[in-house]
């Protein structure tokens, strides 16, 4: 199970927010990360920018052009975010492990 968390009316975080937000620390890239979920690159850039705002604070840091063409990586808050939810969706896993499988016998 992943959850989705609402915080407030215009944010939530969710598995596609987190599964970018994770492949842009591996890959130092928001179109790489992008393409890895065949995602657009404007819906990537989209979902950083509603957490940038809703946080008030970037999760994203981005360098345009030069030597090395730029990049991506995470903030602090960007690496937490990945951190909590991960545990968060430990905990939750691990506590509704029965019903998530009484769920699941329902359809056999």
């Amino acid at each position: 199970m992943r959850p989705r968390i609402y915080i407030g009316e215009a944010l939530s975080i969710g598995p596609g927010k987190i599964d970018l937000l994770r492949l842009i620390g591996e890959t130092r890239s928001i179109s790489a990360a992008a393409r890895a979920l065949k995602m657009p690159y404007k819906r990537a850039r989209f979902l950083i920018e509603t957490l940038n705002v809703g946080f008030g604070r970037p999760v994203v840091a981005t360098a345009t052009g030069g030597k090395g063409g730029g990049g991506a990586i995470l903030t602090p808050l960007g690496e937490a975010l990945i951190l909590r939810y991960d545990a968060l969706e430990a905990r939750i896993n691990a506590s509704v492990s029965a019903e998530i499988e009484a769920v699941r016998a329902l359809s056999d």
